[in-house]
């Protein structure tokens, strides 16, 4: 997963400087392990959530990440089934950390109960993941044209 306002010829345009990495006020950019050639930037949501600030576009040099193209953001989250709920576990953990309110727990049977996402609603900001205890949010493009993962 690419920074936000990756462009899409991002692998070929960024020359793996470092200074979206240095911008990020969260400091969830990190470098891609084991690429061949420049090391480029990656999101990590177990080092905490997006704001969308814009720094890390904001800070790039050679227009690999574009500000303007921050709200375009093409990913959304999605819940598995190793969510604790859904094994009868108390815990709504990604629901109280979804400031808008993207993701729900339907009551069902037995104590248990299952996440519902919104993805209207979901901004992607990974502040859901990175509460989760089970690991068991994950993300997907919304817009496959748009080179975010390699």
């Amino acid at each position: 997963m690419r920074p936000p306002g990756a462009q899409a010829r991002f692998s070929q345009i960024c020359s793996g400087c470092g200074d979206c990495l240095l911008a990020c006020p969260e400091a969830i950019l990190i470098r891609q392990p084991d690429a061949p050639g420049p090391a480029l930037p990656l999101v990590d949501f177990t080092l905490g959530a997006c704001t969308f600030c814009r720094a890390c576009a904001e800070a790039c040099e050679t227009g690999a990440l574009c500000p303007e193209a921050v709200p375009d953001w093409p990913w959304s989250a999605t819940i598995t089934d190793t969510c604790l709920s859904l094994s009868g576990i108390a815990c709504q953990a990604c629901e109280d950390a979804c400031e808008p309110r993207a993701i729900r727990f339907r009551l069902m049977t037995g104590g248990r109960a299952a996440p519902t996402l919104d993805p209207a609603q979901c901004t992607g900001c990974g502040e859901c993941a990175f509460t989760c205890p089970a690991g068991a949010v994950s993300f997907e493009q919304r817009d496959p044209l748009t080179e975010a993962v390699r």
